[in-house]
């Protein structure tokens, strides 16, 4: 039998993606996500989420619009799980409001998507406050722009002042 089927022998060459040394994988990685502990769904959400302390069990903290949001969410649980030690993506931003006595997985969640969703919804607000004052700003300069036009029907109008 002839080496030519399903059991060969020659090596296989590994892809460019896997060749890359270690610094360069972080850094393509850290352009795709720009905070810690979320991720970009194919559609474009962002999504959080945080590894339990010894378990492999995973706390859901939802699906934000923004990556701010979900990097808000993320805080909120990684604050509550680790204390003040942790490391945050926004350090500055974070203060206990109220104690979360209840550390369960749940009340973690629950405080994780409230923030998230403040957060989204502030963001939300703020980009289409600024994309309305963009085209209010833009329609006033092409109003301004459509006034001064001249009526090219007339003579120009000689402005001697002697």
């Amino acid at each position: 039998m002839e080496g030519g089927g399903c059991c060969s022998t020659s090596t296989s060459t590994k892809s460019p993606e896997k060749r890359k040394p270690r610094q360069q994988r972080q850094h393509q990685q850290q352009q795709e996500k720009p905070y810690k502990g979320i991720r970009m769904r194919k559609w474009g959400k962002w999504v959080a989420e945080i590894r339990e302390p010894n378990k492999r069990s995973r706390i859901w903290l939802g699906s934000y619009t923004t990556p701010i949001a979900a990097a808000r969410a993320y805080d909120t649980a990684v604050f509550y799980l680790r204390g003040p030690s942790a490391r945050l993506n926004f350090p500055e931003l974070i203060f206990q409001e109220d104690d979360l006595r209840d550390v369960s997985a749940a009340s973690i969640r629950k405080k994780a998507t409230e923030v998230g969703a403040k957060v989204d919804a502030l963001q939300a607000a703020l980009h289409a406050a600024n994309s309305e004052s963009e085209s209010n700003s833009n329609s006033n300069f092409n109003s301004i722009r459509l006034s001064e036009k001249p009526d090219l029907n007339k003579f120009p109008e000689s402005s001697d002042e002697d």
